[in-house]
């Protein structure tokens, strides 16, 4: 009897033990998952593992772009199993991805985009910021995912909640950014290139459109003028002065010559001069204006003497005048031989 009873006692002690260690277990599963990965129940002494400073490793001559472009694995070393992942109460995590396993990773992320697109965390371009790619395809800035991890607590894909992942440092945003920096560098250079040969042609062939032939023609006359008064070592406004001078003495002498060369109409000259006058058909003296009087009409019998004796003049150029009115124009003239007040053409007159 005592043999039976002191056998239910060690069976009893044996499960409560099992108990207790299922829930340490449990609890430092819990614990290292959501507090602090470092942190482990299963070490006796209960310390944090601290972790050795990477020593700087020289570089010697390789070059900074070779540096940048060098792909490696962030968390290199896996995170120490928990009691409970020990004793197989919680499945153990999964190994470490190979290298084959990255690249398919890495076409993933490829064919969906994700470089292309700004960062999910911080809703940025990647441009040249370090960027990691997650072992579930996702893709962020470095320093945003160090950020979100500190400030969650827990190691959790920001897009899929996936835990435990493992994170790659790649230069996809990067060389891509380089690239369309490249595209829109040529594409300054070309259009430059392109506007400064637009330009030249310009300058040398004519137009076809009318208002660009004007400019071109108007641009070519001011490069001439410049010129010549760029070579001209005397003074502009005498120079200028000059001109103006020989052109008023020009056109005097010009207007002489028409005065003298200018022929006294004939008898016919003046019917024909007579008959333009009755088809234009306009009886009013320009200076007056008055009527004057039709030489092809007789005076009609209501017509006052005063208007009966205000003869009229016809001149070589067809116009009519009141005699009275044209010799006072002639009397108030400057010039030696007046011109016609209409079209100030050198006349000969008739009294009509």
């Amino acid at each position: 009897m005592n043999m039976y009873v002191i056998f239910l006692q060690g069976l009893t002690s044996k499960a409560s033990n099992k108990l207790v260690i299922t829930s340490v277990a449990f609890q430092d599963h819990i614990t290292c998952s959501l507090l602090h990965p470092n942190f482990s129940l299963s070490d006796p002494l209960m310390r944090y593992k601290i972790q050795a400073p990477r020593k700087r490793v020289e570089r010697g001559l390789q070059t900074q772009d070779q540096q940048e472009e060098r792909e490696y694995v962030l968390d290199s070393a896996p995170p120490p199993l928990t009691l409970a992942q020990k004793l197989g109460l919680v499945a153990a995590p999964a190994g470490r991805l190979t290298e084959d396993e990255w690249t398919r990773v890495k076409a993933r992320s490829v064919q969906q985009g994700d470089s292309a697109q700004p960062c999910a965390i911080c809703r940025e371009e990647f441009c040249l910021q370090p960027q990691v790619l997650l072992s579930c395809s996702h893709v962020f800035h470095r320093a945003c995912l160090k950020a979100f991890e500190r400030f969650s607590g827990r190691k959790c894909c920001p897009m899929c909640r996936k835990e435990q992942y493992e994170t790659r440092v790649i230069y996809d945003a990067a060389r891509l950014f380089r690239h369309q920096c490249a595209i829109r560098i040529q594409a300054c250079w070309r259009g430059y290139v392109a506007r400064r040969r637009y330009r030249k042609l310009r300058k040398s062939i004519c137009p076809k459109d009318k208002l660009l032939r004007r400019k071109f023609f108007e641009a070519k006359l001011q490069e001439l003028n410049d010129s010549f008064v760029r070579y001209c070592h005397t003074d502009t406004e005498a120079f200028l002065s000059d001109i103006n001078r020989s052109l008023s003495s020009s056109r005097q002498v010009f207007q002489q010559l028409e005065r003298k060369h200018v022929s006294e109409p004939q008898e016919s000259d003046w019917d024909r001069i007579q008959s333009q006058v009755i088809q234009r058909d306009v009886w009013d003296c320009p200076i007056c204006l008055t009527a004057l009087c039709r030489p092809s009409l007789p005076t009609e019998a209501g017509t006052s003497s005063h208007r009966q004796h205000r003869r009229t003049m016809l001149l070589s150029c067809s116009h009519l005048f009141h005699q009275l009115c044209l010799e006072a124009f002639e009397a108030f003239s400057i010039e030696s031989r007046p011109s016609c007040p209409l079209c100030r053409s050198v006349y000969h007159k008739k009294t009509i």
